[in-house]
């Protein structure tokens, strides 16, 4: 993620927890690492998935 992390990690609750930033920024500081920390893991998860399914589909095309 570009830019400032807490703005970022706030966008990504919103949309993916539905939370408002205030939810999320008033979290207490070891939830908010925690919700940070897990966020890291579900974008890198995706990422690794994507990766996959790019690759599966690659390699079913014929040249």
């Amino acid at each position: 993620m570009e830019g400032d992390g807490e703005a970022n990690y706030a966008y990504y609750a919103l949309h993916k927890f539905h939370w408002l930033p205030s939810v999320f920024l008033e979290l207490d500081p070891y939830e908010r690492a925690f919700v940070i920390a897990a966020i890291d893991v579900r974008v890198e998860n995706e990422k690794k998935e994507a990766a996959k399914i790019k690759a599966k589909s690659k390699s079913g095309k014929k040249r």
